[in-house]
């Protein structure tokens, strides 16, 4: 049976204004980060040490930039490949390893939690992302992924996203029944998919970018609704990745389909996690 890894613990550094900031580090004493290899910022950098390896954490993830900010003790409980599931269920990582419900690292004496996840659900990412990329060569200028999707009765394409927004909002409230004193932010996703144009790094059929960019928005949507129904904060990177899609070329905040020593594939770039937790520090009260 795979090991059980205990969940990293950071102590940041400093806070705002060189740690000045008596009353942010009194506000946000305990953070607690939740999600999928977005918010681990899987491929970024070199892994952490210690335990957050197993989930491909690296050192300059977004919640360890926001810890730092606020002199907060970060409680990193993200985890590449991690499902809404994965909140409250053990997670058998690539390593074999298996990291622990998520929501095990709250207690009642946490102040912040950021939630990011949603991706990884019933295949939404790697469907959108993989499997339309791999049908693009049998319609290079049609859309094979769309016109498969409805072939298989996927007539009403926010189904899915309903049901991942359905479930973050009970995750949600399971986050707020653990950490009733908490700020609560639920952390949005960026648009990879440009509005026009195409390019190759992102390999989908001519006709495929408009329907993978619709999969993204629906989800913002859901997204969206679920923090609103939970009564928590969103935010929004979804429209702050505006022309930073993966064929912004120097301004992309994604990778495309080649993994590079700055990113893996059709996962963030450095710059997406800084921004991101820019994000997230307008949002903190």
């Amino acid at each position: 049976m795979p090991a059980l890894v205990a969940l990293a613990l950071v102590s940041a550094g400093c806070g705002r204004g060189g740690g000045d900031n008596g009353d942010d580090e009194d506000r946000f004493g305990s953070y607690v980060a939740i999600g999928d290899s977005y918010t681990a910022g899987a491929g970024t950098g070199p892994v952490v040490e210690g335990a957050g390896a197993a989930c491909a954490q690296v050192s300059g993830s977004y919640p360890r930039l926001v810890a730092e900010q606020l002199g907060a003790r970060l409680h990193d409980a993200s985890c590449a490949g991690a499902t809404t599931s994965d909140a409250t269920g053990p997670q058998v990582t690539s390593s074999g390893l298996r990291w622990p419900p998520q929501l095990d690292a709250l207690t009642e004496d946490t102040d912040l939690v950021t939630v990011g996840l949603g991706f990884n659900d019933d295949g939404f990412f790697a469907d959108a992302t993989l499997s339309c990329a791999a049908v693009a060569a049998t319609d290079p200028g049609g859309a094979p992924c769309r016109d498969l999707s409805a072939d298989a009765g996927r007539t009403a394409t926010s189904t899915l996203a309903d049901r991942i927004g359905d479930r973050l909002r009970d995750l949600l409230g399971g986050v707020q029944d653990r950490a009733p004193h908490a700020v609560v932010l639920l952390v949005g996703y960026p648009q990879l998919v440009p509005a026009g144009d195409t390019c190759p790094e992102l390999s989908l059929a001519a006709g495929d970018y408009a329907y993978v960019r619709d999969q993204f928005d629906l989800l913002d949507d859901a997204m969206r609704r679920a923090a609103a129904d939970a009564g928590v904060g969103f935010v929004d990177v979804h429209a702050a990745s505006a022309g930073h899609d993966v064929c912004a070329g120097n301004e992309a905040w994604v990778n495309g389909a080649r993994p590079t020593t700055r990113a893996a594939a059709y996962h963030p770039f450095p710059e997406e996690q800084r921004a991101v937790a820019d994000l997230i520090l307008a949002e903190v009260p």
